[in-house]
């Protein structure tokens, strides 16, 4: 990674960002708030996951320039001038519908009912905040699950894994024995489209490669 002028912020909670973004050898802080994810009256899927990208990451840069922690202080006066703010969101869709967060098993349920022997599309859009630019890449992925049987996701209900999880699932975990075809960025279902990421960081001299 060349040297950068940047010091860069993930405005996110979500530990496989974390994890996808550290293994690629990024050097980052972190900065976590809330913002309303209600959906729009008529707004499309594609729009409402760059609106939820955009204002997480909108969010961050208010919140740190008025009252960042002291590390981050001390950071903007030495090696890194300026700040860049990273945030991404992740939704699950079939057509316009959108499968959140399950709010309790049952709600986890009936979403996988859906998702049974049938497509889905995972959406991930990625904000890059930095001096006064806002850009974003959403990246769309295929997925395909085969047959699941009650006894499947009861199990997988009680495993702890689905309960933050658009669409009720993680890939990367016991929800990849679901996964019949993945037709796309792995990483972008994951939750983190690393191609993209990268070619975003490259506007800050953040990139890998």
């Amino acid at each position: 990674m060349t040297g950068s002028a940047f010091m860069l912020t993930l405005a996110s909670a979500s530990p496989r960002r974390r994890e996808l973004l550290s293994a690629m050898g990024c050097v980052f802080n972190i900065h976590h708030s809330g913002v309303d994810e209600s959906r729009r009256k008529n707004e499309s899927a594609h729009d409402f996951v760059v609106r939820l990208a955009q204002d997480k990451a909108l969010r961050a840069v208010t919140e740190i320039g008025g009252g960042a922690t002291d590390c981050i202080k001390a950071a903007q006066r030495t090696t890194h001038p300026a700040m860049a703010i990273l945030a991404a969101d992740t939704i699950v869709t079939q057509g316009e519908t959108v499968f959140g967060k399950p709010r309790d098993q049952q709600h986890a349920l009936s979403m996988w009912q859906q998702l049974a022997n049938s497509e889905h599309n995972v959406i991930t859009a990625v904000c890059l905040a930095f001096h006064d630019r806002v850009e974003v890449q959403a990246v769309k992925t295929l997925v395909e699950f085969g047959a699941i049987d009650e006894r499947q996701m009861q199990r997988y209900w009680r495993s702890g894994e689905p309960q933050d999880k658009a669409g009720a699932y993680a890939i990367q975990g016991l929800a990849s024995a679901w996964v019949k075809l993945i037709h796309g960025s792995y990483s972008n279902v994951v939750g983190l489209p690393l191609r993209e990421t990268n070619e975003l960081l490259r506007k800050i001299d953040q990139n890998w490669l």
